[in-house]
């Protein structure tokens, strides 16, 4: 998901493409970068591959409940880039939330009280699907308090 090409890759699929050669005219991508990305979307169960045309065949693209499940982190990425990536021209891209139709900037909320959320805001602990033979060792006592390393 780290990648430049897989993160605009699925910036246009939320944005509607879904054809290869949709994504190869709008990103300027090499068509064998492109090939092994949608391969690892699809390996991954992000996009599922659906045949459009039988003769020659050709597929498009669609993202699978996994997949849509990634947009908090595309709107989240795209409202750090109105931040902090804009000229004075303004920003690129315009999110209108369609329900009400306001226009919109994604922000992270707590799920429980609703209030916004930063890095200021949050204190990490040890889940209980974290590792058990990672448990113990320093770097992890380091990284979090004695009292979450100890409470499991």
């Amino acid at each position: 998901m780290g990648d430049r090409w897989t993160l605009l890759v699925l910036r246009e699929l939320f944005y509607g493409q879904t054809r290869f050669e949709q994504f190869v005219g709008v990103l300027s991508i090499p068509r064998t970068t492109l090939a092994d990305r949608l391969d690892k979307l699809v390996g991954a169960g992000i996009v599922t591959r659906e045949v459009y045309q039988r003769e020659p065949t050709r597929h498009e693209y669609v993202l699978t409940e996994k997949g849509r499940d990634f947009f908090p982190v595309m709107a989240a990425i795209n409202a750090w880039g109105d931040k902090w990536a804009v000229d004075d021209a303004g920003v690129p891209v315009v999110l209108t939330h369609t329900t009400c139709g306001a226009q919109m900037e994604p922000v992270v909320v707590c799920s429980e009280c609703h209030e916004p959320v930063s890095a200021d805001d949050l204190k990490a602990s040890i889940g209980p699907g974290y590792p058990e033979h990672l448990r113990e060792r320093r770097a992890v006592a380091a990284r979090f308090s004695e009292a979450d390393v100890d409470g499991r």
